[in-house]
């Protein structure tokens, strides 16, 4: 898949001598949805704002479909729709005016059928002659979204755009993200819901400090570092591990009714049959048992705290 966004050696540092960025690469691919995470401070909202032409780089390049965001900064930017993580709209223009006039923005011709479209599409219809002062905090969002479609963008940035909206809002978000990554539209999204990315991602860049840790796609992250938890559940309850299991790095359980035994998915043993068999022999008898898999959220903080 070619890429559409590619950054080399992107840096950042302010007047403060204060680093944002430190020789980011990143290549995004054409049509992929692709989510960054990290920290508050981890330098999420620079990075997007620098592709998006909004802050200057230290150093470095960035090219959006083979336009460099500097040299050619109408044709680059004209490919890019923005939802940033605050709501910035005129509070008393209608939904519809509003939308139309970031249209006119990029020197678009008016188009009523596309406004219509985009307002349709994202459950707007109906509210396209309110102020924006009456709607929602869900509903402003998504007027934002509005805002950033309305020039028929290749590519769209989602800086925190589910922030303050309610469970039943995000999943039909989650849907329109969905919908505009059929019709080419290619997404990176930022969030502090891991459990979004890991719903919407084709692929996940983490970053910290300024530095990007990993790219990886999201099944094989899920595969190699996610780890299976095995819960043992104890016929009898137990005071305390025995020091046989000690290499078996036992939790037991605050009511001393179960057991967690966690095992790398990648290794060539488990470990769980000499487990079950050393149990036996320390008369610890089991009465159930089942497992689960680290969720993306464990392997994110678990990536944070090592670098």
């Amino acid at each position: 898949m070619t890429s559409i966004i590619s950054v080399a050696n992107l840096s950042k540092t302010y007047g403060s001598g204060f680093k944002a960025l430190d020789r980011i690469n990143l290549e995004i691919r054409r049509g992929e949805i692709f989510a960054l995470l990290g920290p508050n401070g981890a330098g999420k909202t620079t990075l997007i704002s620098i592709i998006c032409g909004i802050a200057n780089p230290s150093e470095g390049s960035v090219t959006v479909d083979g336009h460099d965001i500097n040299r050619d900064y109408r044709a680059a930017r004209a490919m890019i729709g923005l939802v940033p993580q605050e709501l910035h709209t005129d509070a008393f223009e209608s939904v519809w005016a509003t939308v139309s006039f970031s249209r006119g923005l990029f020197g678009k011709p008016k188009n009523p059928a596309h406004i219509e479209k985009v307002l349709k599409d994202l459950s707007l219809w109906d509210k396209k002659d309110s102020k924006i002062v009456t709607l929602s905090g869900g509903m402003k969002r998504r007027v934002m979204i509005a805002k950033a479609l309305s020039h028929e963008p290749q590519i769209l940035f989602l800086d925190e755009p589910t922030a303050g909206v309610d469970v039943e809002l995000r999943k039909g978000m989650w849907e329109v993200v969905r919908a505009l990554q059929a019709s080419g539209v290619t997404i990176i999204l930022t969030t502090h819901y891991i459990e979004e990315a890991e719903e919407m991602a084709d692929r996940i860049g983490v970053i910290n400090k300024g530095e990007i840790i990993l790219v990886e796609e999201k099944a094989g992250l899920m595969q190699k570092l996610g780890k299976k938890h095995l819960k043992l559940h104890l016929q009898s309850r137990v005071d305390a591990i025995p020091a046989s299991l000690a290499d078996y790095r036992l939790e037991l359980s605050g009511d001393g009714r179960s057991m967690t035994y966690e095992y790398d998915t990648r290794g060539e043993r488990t470990g769980i049959t000499s487990l079950l068999g050393d149990l036996r022999a320390a008369g610890i008898r089991i009465s159930d048992l089942d497992t689960s898999q680290s969720s993306l959220e464990d392997i994110f903080v678990s990536l944070v705290r090592a670098s």
